[in-house]
């Protein structure tokens, strides 16, 4: 690809002739901020937080959709850059509630940060307000529209990630919102559940509802895991909080999913600390189910396997692998089925 020569706040820099100024920045260690923007999707330049100043350009130019040219040079601090960031983060907090002290979202809020950087507490401008009931019943998704921004992260994520487009703008003007079509429930929608408008979501406009009250951000840690329902092996990171599970965010550097989760990925962790999880092997004995060792029950299942193959054969035996064993336990299983059951009865319940 041929390479152009830019100029970025002084710096000059050699990038591809494809890319934005954004993408130009992010190589050369330069900070733009952006709301609407997000890696894994398409840009479309709506928030304007990202606006930068071009030279010979009549008007400051969104960074994440202007494409770098040969001797361009740009300014992404300049004064007038400043006084436009500081502009849009009033026009955005004059219809935002100021609740950072209990929002869930503090600490990880994109447009908390931002009004921090630029010094913009409050709004100067005052007018109506959109207050909007959270009554969504669905089991997942927390949805509070007064703290939507309406960069439409959540629409793109929708229809890009997850191919399903179950929510899009609805109404014109100041009432302009994201909604399903009608205005409804998700429960209502083609929604999937997969929780991808979830983790796209700048503000605190879109939550988990399994992780509210359940620690602030800073509490959290991160241990990134393989999927356990299928053989897909979605890459995930768990977001933990003590010793509990409260969250699975997306790990977008994942060869399998590059981020995407369908519903049991994203929200069906709570086996994990249910109370009737098995935590010790139980062997029936006089009608009742009784704890024992692993080496009781090993030493039981290898008998019974033992006494069916000596007296109906191997292929009276079938076994079930699983889609929460790694890749080398459910080798083995086959091997121990077909060399030592000596049945070719296999499966895997990913295929159920």
């Amino acid at each position: 690809m041929a390479m152009v020569h830019i100029t970025i706040n002084g710096r000059e820099l050699t990038v591809d002739a494809g890319l934005t100024v954004l993408q130009a920045a992010q190589q050369g260690g330069i900070d733009i901020p952006t709301l609407c923007h997000h890696p894994a999707l398409a840009d479309i330049g709506a928030c304007r937080m990202c606006l930068v100043e071009v030279a010979k350009q009549r008007a400051l130019q969104p960074a994440c959709t202007f494409p770098v040219s040969e001797g361009m040079e740009v300014q992404t601090e300049s004064p007038k850059v400043v006084a436009a960031r500081r502009f849009v983060l009033d026009l955005l907090l004059s219809d935002h509630p100021l609740d950072c002290l209990t929002c869930e979202r503090a600490g990880a809020c994109e447009l908390q940060h931002l009004a921090y950087k630029y010094g913009v507490k409050e709004s100067s401008y005052q007018g109506a307000r959109h207050h909007y009931a959270v009554d969504d019943p669905n089991p997942f998704i927390y949805r509070d529209y007064d703290k939507c921004i309406v960069c439409r992260r959540c629409v793109r994520a929708c229809a890009e990630i997850n191919g399903v487009e179950a929510i899009g703008l609805v109404w014109r003007g100041f009432h302009t919102k994201i909604g399903t079509a009608g205005d409804g429930n998700l429960e209502d929608s083609p929604c999937e559940f997969c929780g991808t408008c979830v983790e796209v979501c700048p503000t605190g406009a879109l939550l988990s509802k399994l992780a509210l009250g359940k620690g602030r951000r800073w509490e959290r840690r991160t241990v990134t895991e393989t999927c356990p329902y299928c053989g897909t092996g979605c890459r995930l990171n768990l977001e933990i909080v003590g010793d509990e599970i409260v969250e699975v965010a997306s790990a977008w550097d994942g060869p399998a999913n590059r981020g995407a989760l369908c519903v049991k990925g994203r929200f069906g962790f709570d086996f994990v600390h249910h109370p009737d999880r098995l935590t010790t092997p139980l062997i029936r004995r006089d009608g009742t189910l009784q704890p024992a060792t692993w080496d009781e029950a090993l030493d039981l299942v290898a008998s019974r396997l033992k006494g069916i193959r000596d007296s109906h054969g191997g292929q009276a035996i079938g076994v079930l692998a699983s889609a929460k064993c790694t890749n080398e336990e459910n080798y083995l299983l086959q091997k121990l089925t077909r060399a030592v059951l000596g049945s070719h009865n296999v499966d895997h319940c990913a295929r159920l």
